[in-house]
């Protein structure tokens, strides 16, 4: 069986479990369906803002997509989330993912 048609249909029935919610983006991208990953991605946020290793994938999402801008902004609300938690290996990643795009802007 297809596996994000096994992933829809474990959220279908679990739909507060986030792991497979972001196990979905993540299969998403894996087939090029960037854009059904940014949706799956924005509403597992929406839903638990705690999950913070999605601000990571999103932000890198944005940035192939070309929307640094919006990355930019995804990556910072990551990291004060991050802080407020204290889960500082995402904060680490998100710290490192912010330079680089900045860098990259200049």
């Amino acid at each position: 069986m297809d596996r994000i048609v096994q992933l829809k249909d474990f959220i279908e029935k679990y739909p507060g479990d986030m792991f497979s919610r972001h196990a979905l983006a993540m299969e998403y991208l894996k087939v090029g369906n960037e854009s059904q990953a940014e949706e799956v991605m924005r509403l597992l946020l929406r839903d638990d803002p705690n999950h913070t290793g999605t601000y990571y994938h999103l932000g890198k999402l944005l940035e192939k997509m070309g929307r640094t801008d919006e990355a930019i902004a995804v990556y910072e609300e990551g990291i004060q989330i991050c802080q407020r938690l204290t889960a500082n290996t995402d904060l680490r990643e998100l710290k490192g993912a912010l330079i680089l795009i900045k860098e990259d802007d200049l």
